[in-house]
């Protein structure tokens, strides 16, 4: 798509907020946002602690989200933001292209996952692509969530309530695995296997991985 159409067709600019700690980057994507036919700044922020207490006083459009961010980093962020406002669009501005930081962002509601030396016309593109109901990703990117799904969909349909991965999860506890071999098993940090060990316990209402492993069984997930 064009990045002029939107102007072309009468439609109001995109609204775009920025959440990124590097001055440089982020004056640099304000310049080229600001100078862009078609789209407009509304707020750039230096971390995600500022975004979450300034963006009530006006909600963008799209967040340009970097992950590493300082402090709360831009994942843990945008899960948050997606939680008090589920209609929001995130595209993710990063130099990791690594499995976990893709893998996370995504879960937690991305709507695209760039890598920052994406050329500014691309960036541009993407920006229409995510209001279009699009998710734009690096090329690089988008290989490695080929690979992911590939190589992690051993349920079709998971019992209580579970998604798939968590329910592979819960397998593997059950097998043995501690959170550090379960995050071997799977190419992802130990973090993200206790997010989502949490996010387990919610869901089958435990606090424990025997529980969780017992209440599995009852759902018909493990035999």
């Amino acid at each position: 798509m064009d990045s002029f159409e939107n102007l072309a067709s009468g439609a109001p600019p995109i609204r775009v907020a920025i959440i990124e700690d590097q001055c440089d980057i982020r004056e640099g994507l304000k310049t080229l946002l600001s100078g862009a036919r078609g789209y407009s700044i509304t707020s750039a922020w230096r971390n995600m602690e500022q975004a979450l207490d300034g963006i009530v006083n006006e909600v963008p459009d799209i967040l340009l989200v970097d992950v590493g961010l300082p402090g709360m980093s831009g994942t843990e962020g945008l899960r948050v933001l997606k939680e008090r406002y589920p209609k929001l669009r995130a595209l993710m501005l990063t130099v990791y292209a690594d499995d976990d930081r893709i893998f996370s962002a995504i879960c937690a509601g991305a709507s695209g996952y760039l890598l920052k030396s994406t050329p500014p016309a691309r960036l541009l593109e993407s920006l229409q692509e995510v209001m279009a109901g699009g998710a734009p990703m690096s090329p690089t990117v988008a290989s490695r969530v080929l690979a992911l799904f590939r190589e992690h969909r051993p349920f079709k349909h998971a019992p209580c309530g579970l998604s798939p991965h968590e329910a592979r999860l819960v397998a593997l506890i059950a097998d043995g695995h501690n959170l550090k071999t379960a995050a071997t098993e799977l190419g992802v940090c130990r973090a993200t296997i206790a997010w989502h060990m949490q996010n387990i316990y919610e869901k089958l209402q435990v606090h424990s991985k025997s529980e969780a492993v017992a209440k599995a069984l009852r759902c018909g997930l493990l035999h």
